[in-house]
C-alpha cells in the first residue's frame, strides 16, 4: 500500500525551507535569510565546497520565489510542480484559489480530450453456454453461444460515436443485429442519443438525459420498431440519496409495459443493490450483496425470484492483474443447477455458464457447491498465495532496481548538503551538550520494516537496510538556539535539506534518539507527522 495518494498536499518546498505550510511571507525571507548564510556560493573557498553551495542555493532560491509569489503559491499548494508547468496563466485573471483549480482541470480535461479523441476504445464479450448433461447424452458440450462487440470513439468534443453488434445462436436458430449509436452533449448538463438497429430486432430511437439537480438525473426515451411499427416509450428517474447510495425508478409503456423501483448502495467495503418489477406479463424481484475483502477479491450473494425466475447463486472474484480480474458463481434454481465462470481482461469479457444437472438433485448440488469451494481454498492456500508473495518480493525487488539510480542520485545529493550543514550542526551539538540541552544521538529515516533490521545487521548490501538514512547531522543542524526543535505537520520529511527519500513509493518514518538535561528519549513520527521535542513523554 502506498503512504500518499492524489490529495497528498504539496509541501517539499516548505520542508526545503524548514517552515509551516501557514507560514507568512516575513517568515518565509527569514527563513531564507537563515538558509542563504549557509549555502551562498562567496562563503567557500574550494572549488568543490562551491559547486556544492551553487547547487543547493539555487534550490533555496527556486523555493524563495515561488512561496513568496501570490499566484505561484496558490497554485503549487493546490497542485504542486506540476500546476507551475502545466500552463496556468499567472496575473490578477487567477487571483483566487477556486479559480486557479477550475482553470488547472480546464487544462487537464482538455488534455485528456484530446487524448480520447485520438483513441477508440473497443468493448466486448462472449457467452458460452455449456451443458454436462447434454455432453454426457452423446451430445456436444456446446449448448449455445451469444458474442456482442462495441467500438466507442470520441470524434469531437461534444460527439461521441458507438458502433456495435450482437449475434446469438442456441441448437439450430440464431440471430443478431448492428446498432449505431451517436451521443451528442447538449450542455454540460444534457445530453442526446439518436439509435438505430438492423437485424433480429430492427429499430431507430433517440433518448435525452438530463440532470434536474445536483442529485438528480432524468432520461426519457422512444424507439420505433421497423418489423411491425409498435412504439416503445421509457422514462427513468435517479435520485442520489446519499453519498454512497442512490435509488431509480424506470418506467416502460408498448408492447411490454413494466415499472421497475431499485435501489444501490456502494462504499470501500461493500456493494448492496435491490429491484421491483411489474410488468403486464410478468413480475420479479432481484437482490444481491458483494463484500469487498481487499482491493483485490470479493465475494457475491445474489437471488431472483418472480414469474419466470427462482435462482439463488453465491460466488465470488479475485483480480489478477490491473487490468485482468476472474470470477466463479454457483448459481442454483428452477432451470437447474450451474457453475459459472468469468474472464474480465479491460473491456473484454468471456463468460462460461456451465449446466450441471437440469434437476435439483441433493448430491449433486452439494458436491458443486463444496468441491470447487474446497479446491479454492487449498489452491489458494498451497499455490497461489505462495506464488503471490513470491511475485511480490520480486516486483519489490524490481522496483528497487529500477529506482537505485534516482535513490543514488539522491543520496549523493543529501550528502553533499549535510557537507555545508556541518560545521554549523556540530557547533550548535557542541553548545547544546555544553548546557545540558537538546543534543539528537541518533536519527535515521526510511522505511519502517527496515529500522529494526538495521540495528541488527551489519550488512550494508542488505537491500532492506539500504532502504534507511542517517540524519542525525541535519537533525542537530534544526535545533534552535532555545534547545527545540521542530518538525511541522503535513510536511513530508524528505524535502528537509540533507534529507531524500530512501524508499520511493514505500511507508516511511523518522525515528529519533536524544538526550536533554542528562536523560535519554526516543521518538518515532509519520512521514507527514509533527514532531516537537524535547518531551517528557518520550522518555526511556
Amino acid at each position: 500500500m502506498k503512504e500518499e495518494d492524489t490529495e497528498t498536499p504539496h509541501r517539499e518546498l516548505y520542508a526545503l525551507l524548514h517552515i509551516s505550510p501557514e507560514a507568512s511571507d516575513e517568515e518565509i525571507r527569514k527563513a531564507y535569510r537563515q538558509w542563504a548564510q549557509i549555502y551562498h556560493p562567496d562563503k567557500y573557498q574550494s572549488p568543490q565546497m562551491k559547486d556544492i553551495a551553487t547547487e543547493n542555493f539555487q534550490r533555496i532560491r527556486e523555493a524563495y520565489e515561488i512561496l513568496t509569489d501570490e499566484h505561484k503559491r496558490q497554485i503549487y499548494d493546490i497542485y504542486g510542480m506540476e500546476g507551475l508547468t502545466s500552463g496556468l496563466e499567472l496575473g490578477p485573471k487567477l487571483n483566487k484559489a477556486e479559480e486557479i483549480k477550475e482553470e488547472f482541470e480546464r487544462l487537464r480535461r482538455r488534455k485528456e480530450q484530446e487524448k480520447a479523441s485520438a483513441h477508440v476504445r473497443p468493448s466486448g464479450s462472449i457467452l458460452a453456454n455449456l451443458s454436462v448433461p447434454q455432453f454426457l447424452n452423446g451430445g456436444g458440450i456446446m449448448k449455445g453461444m451469444a458474442m456482442s462487440t462495441e467500438v466507442q470513439s470520441q470524434i469531437s468534443k461534444r460527439n461521441t460515436i458507438a458502433v456495435g453488434g450482437n449475434l446469438a445462436v442456441t441448437g439450430n436458430s440464431g440471430g443478431g443485429a448492428a446498432t449505431a449509436v451517436l451521443r451528442h452533449q447538449i450542455s454540460s448538463v444534457a445530453s442526446v442519443e439518436f439509435m438505430a438497429s438492423a437485424g433480429l430486432r430492427a429499430l431507430i430511437g433517440v433518448q435525452t438525459s438530463r440532470h434536474l439537480s445536483l442529485h438528480s438525473t432524468a432520461t426519457s426515451g422512444i424507439a420505433i420498431s421497423l418489423r411491425d411499427g409498435s412504439i416503445n416509450l421509457s422514462n427513468a428517474w435517479t435520485r442520489q440519496l446519499s453519498e454512497t447510495s442512490n435509488g431509480n425508478i424506470q418506467l416502460a409503456l408498448g408492447t411490454e409495459s413494466s415499472i421497475a423501483v431499485g435501489w444501490q448502495k456502494k462504499d470501500e467495503k461493500m456493494a448492496v443493490a435491490g429491484e421491483l418489477k411489474f410488468g403486464t406479463s410478468s413480475f420479479g424481484a432481484t437482490a444481491h450483496y458483494t463484500r469487498y475483502f481487499s482491493s483485490k477479491s470479493n465475494g457475491r450473494i445474489a437471488a431472483r425470484i418472480g414469474s419466470t425466475a427462482l435462482e439463488f447463486e453465491v460466488g465470488g472474484g479475485r483480480k489478477i492483474s490491473d487490468f485482468s480480474s476472474v470470477r466463479m458463481f454457483y448459481s442454483l434454481g428452477i432451470q437447474g443447477i450451474f457453475w459459472k465462470i468469468e474472464f474480465h481482461r479491460g473491456g473484454q469479457k468471456l463468460i462460461l455458464p456451465i449446466l450441471l444437472s437440469r434437476e435439483l438433485d441433493a448430491v449433486i448440488a452439494t458436491g458443486a457447491l463444496v468441491i470447487p469451494t474446497s479446491v479454492y481454498f487449498l489452491l489458494k492456500i498451497f499455490v497461489v498465495k505462495p506464488y503471490y508473495l513470491k511475485r511480490q518480493k520480486q516486483k519489490a525487488l524490481e522496483k528497487m532496481e529500477k529506482s537505485s539510480a534516482q535513490v543514488q542520485q539522491a543520496r549523493a545529493a543529501a550528502e553533499k548538503a549535510q557537507k555545508l550543514l556541518q560545521n554549523v550542526a556540530n557547533r550548535k551539538r557542541n553548545k547544546q551538550q555544553e548546557t545540558g540541552g537538546l543534543v539528537i544521538t541518533k536519527a535515521i529515516y526510511g522505511n519502517c520494516k527496515a529500522f529494526k533490521k538495521k540495528n541488527e545487521s551489519r550488512d550494508t548490501d542488505d537491500p532492506l537496510v539500504s532502504q534507511v538514512l542517517d540524519v542525525t547531522l541535519p537533525m542537530n543542524f534544526l535545533v534552535n538556539d532555545s534547545g527545540q526543535l521542530k518538525l511541522h505537520k503535513g510536511v513530508k520529511k524528505s524535502g528537509i535539506m540533507g534529507f531524500c527519500d530512501p524508499c520511493p513509493g514505500e511507508p516511511k518514518k523518522l525515528y529519533v534518539e536524544y538526550t536533554c538535561s542528562g536523560k535519554r528519549y526516543e521518538v518515532v513520527v509519520d512521514d507527514y507527522g509533527e514532531l516537537m521535542i524535547p518531551q517528557e513523554a518520550h522518555g526511556i
